[in-house]
């Protein structure tokens, strides 16, 4: 991981595959404009914008804030280190998944500036995974095989592994791409975390989350084969090494 000293922030990248001469405008969704080389977008709490890097493709996030607060302060966090802010530790926190073993995309870089001397703006690029689409609209259109149900489950519990709670893990931050291969994403304000008591608590989360796309997008889901195909998954998997 290579580190850059801005005028008002840092940038933490991979240079291997973040390649591109100017790094501190790449967080910027007009440099990639200019470029011609936005290649599209999704809306959430913001946009992210999905551009193609020298090397990869891929996927351009600012941070923002969600609920009432977001409202008055849409993207302002309050400023204890560097290492304290948000893009540096979802960075730093894919590097670690990626390590141990488990699907997520490349941390590609990391940017993170100081507004004032109490507040911080922060952005992050990860790699795209292509053509992958998320549980929610594979399971609104067709069903999902054992096999996969299965893979699911052994991804999650190799996260578990590697001792990451995913406090927001629900159907939507699941993908699989054009091979099945099953992916996790979404790692903003996760966590690493000791002992056990708190990884059922993130299958619990799941699967209310499965419940409530059934009955709000009208999903196949089915918690006495579907669900149980999951967990025996994720039992397969040795919880410590």
């Amino acid at each position: 991981m290579q580190q850059i000293n801005l005028a008002d922030g840092l940038v933490w990248f991979d240079n291997t595959l973040l390649s591109e001469a100017d790094i501190g405008s790449v967080f910027e969704p007009e440099y990639w404009s200019k470029l011609n080389k936005v290649i599209g977008s999704a809306k959430g709490r913001g946009t992210t914008w999905f551009v193609q890097g020298e090397q990869v493709p891929m996927a351009l996030r600012h941070y923002r804030r969600g609920g009432l607060f977001g409202k008055l302060v849409k993207d302002q966090y309050l400023f204890i280190g560097w290492e304290r802010t948000r893009c540096y530790e979802e960075f730093m926190l894919l590097k670690h998944l990626r390590q141990c073993g488990v699907n997520v995309p490349r941390p590609l870089g990391a940017k993170a500036n100081k507004v004032g001397t109490l507040f911080y703006r922060a952005d992050i690029l990860i790699e795209l995974v292509s053509g992958a689409r998320d549980l929610v609209a594979l399971l609104k259109n067709s069903k999902v095989e054992h096999n996969v149900w299965y893979a699911i489950g052994e991804e999650i519990a190799k996260m578990h592994r590697a001792g990451v709670c995913h406090t927001d893990l629900n159907a939507h931050n699941i993908l699989l791409d054009g091979d099945n291969q099953v992916w996790l994403i979404d790692f903003d304000k996760c966590e690493k975390r000791e002992g056990k008591n708190w990884q059922q608590g993130n299958l619990n989360r799941l699967l209310r989350s499965f419940q409530k796309e059934k009955n709000k997008a009208g999903i196949t889901f089915n918690e006495e084969s579907h669900w149980r195909w999951l967990t025996e998954g994720y039992s397969t998997i040795q919880l410590t090494q």
